[in-house]
């Protein structure tokens, strides 16, 4: 399956919880606060490993993450499995930590690099030490699926434990995987999700050899500028967003209030090219994502971009977003908060979506001194935008990835 199926006999997804640590914050409430103040997450690297390279800064988690795990947690886990949990469990804590048969209880978690940042670590004690210097939790530490294994373990998810890899797509992937779930009848609750930890010298160095990342170093946190006509790349970040989904007997069985739900989605492949983007293909998956959700354009009250700050690829979805909704629908990206969180950073948008139809408020995109003349929509700047009551039932929220990965979201308040 592709996308979302559609049907008024097949359960509703609805969210019931959401979750994330990201450089904003450690929770939701600490990153919604900084994102309609227009605060920056971004910093510059202060770490020997970044002093020679031709980027240092990044969007780092700076909480201290021994608050909420414990030495048995910090030693196992690699970074990306750490921040998966603590969002994890936030999301699950707000759902109510519902009461669920383990066998229809599932998590999905998608990541892009999953736990490269203890490969290169243990890599390199090898070099260093030999043998004997190598941790015994290497192998559990690197796997891609660990954050999705370390969360079912913790909270006894045994319908499943999914890793969508897709590049910078994998977290709005996993979130359409998780819908299908509950919307087939596979599942009654879905931990779904991304994550990314892979702020290091190998990342940052690799995405700079392709003029990937911004290089204003001498300024961070106005580095990250979507949309903006000066934007020089994206700013390399970390984190995790999480939501809590579950079918609506279920939650309604429970009395759990829903935050909102996954209406549709799709997930296509371009079949394009490694790394450039193909808008023709951004149009067709919002068009697929719409209409699983059995939606107009005219539905959708705003749009989440994927909107990285590059200069090409922010261009070409401006040109996708305009051909399916006009230049007339609020747009905004919070990369320019929080940089990119590769794997995390669709589903940290669609934990951001849901704060926007709860709270009738959409972030501004920050850092744009003069929009792109060539980008022709309706960018929210700097200061939130309210939603007028009645006008905004849905958003849509982008996610793409090197590859070809291309994911929409359809999400409703309701």
């Amino acid at each position: 399956m592709n996308e979302v199926p559609k049907g008024a006999d097949q359960p509703r997804a609805l969210i019931t919880g959401v979750g994330t640590i990201n450089p904003l914050g450690s929770a939701v409430a600490e990153t919604w606060s900084g994102l309609l103040a227009g605060k920056s997450g971004i910093a510059a690297l202060d770490a020997d490993w970044a002093a020679q390279l031709p980027v240092r800064m990044a969007g780092q988690v700076t909480a201290d993450l021994s608050e909420h795990l414990t030495t048995r947690e910090l030693k196992r886990m690699d970074r990306c499995g750490q921040l998966a949990l603590v969002a994890a469990r936030e999301a699950w804590k707000q759902a109510g930590a519902p009461e669920v048969d383990p066998e229809r209880f599932a998590v999905v978690i998608g990541s892009a690099y999953g736990g490269l940042g203890s490969t290169l670590e243990q890599d390199r004690a090898l070099a260093a030490g030999g043998p004997r210097r190598v941790s015994p939790h290497t192998l559990t530490r690197l796997m891609v699926n660990g954050p999705a294994a370390w969360v079912s373990i913790d909270l006894g998810a045994r319908g499943g434990a999914r890793t969508p890899v897709s590049a910078c797509a994998s977290g709005a992937e996993a979130i359409v995987q998780g819908a299908e779930m509950i919307r087939s009848g596979a599942a009654d609750v879905v931990i779904a999700g991304g994550v990314d930890a892979s702020v290091n010298d190998l990342v940052v160095t690799g995405f700079s050899q392709i003029r990937a990342l911004s290089t204003r170093n001498d300024d961070p946190q106005r580095a990250s500028r979507p949309f903006d006509g000066a934007r020089d790349g994206f700013v390399l970040a970390e984190g995790a967003g999480i939501v809590v989904l579950e079918s609506e007997a279920h939650a309604r069985a429970r009395g759990a209030a829903a935050l909102g739900s996954v209406a549709g989605g799709a997930v296509t492949s371009d079949a394009n090219d490694i790394v450039a983007a193909d808008p023709a293909m951004q149009q067709r998956v919002m068009q697929k994502a719409l209409a699983s959700a059995g939606m107009q354009a005219s539905d959708i009250g705003f749009v989440h971009a994927h909107a990285t700050s590059t200069p090409v690829g922010d261009r070409l979805e401006a040109q996708a977003i305009n051909a399916i909704f006009g230049a007339d629908v609020p747009v905004t990206s919070t990369k320019g908060h929080t940089g990119h969180l590769l794997g995390g950073a669709g589903a940290l948008a669609a934990v951001v979506v849901v704060q926007a139809l709860q709270t009738g408020q959409l972030p501004g995109t920050i850092n744009i001194e003069a929009l792109d003349p060539e980008v022709n929509l309706n960018v929210v700047t700097e200061d939130a935008h309210t939603l007028a009551p009645g006008t905004a039932p849905a958003g849509l929220v982008n996610a793409f990835g090197f590859g070809g990965h291309s994911v929409a979201l359809v999400i409703t308040g309701s």
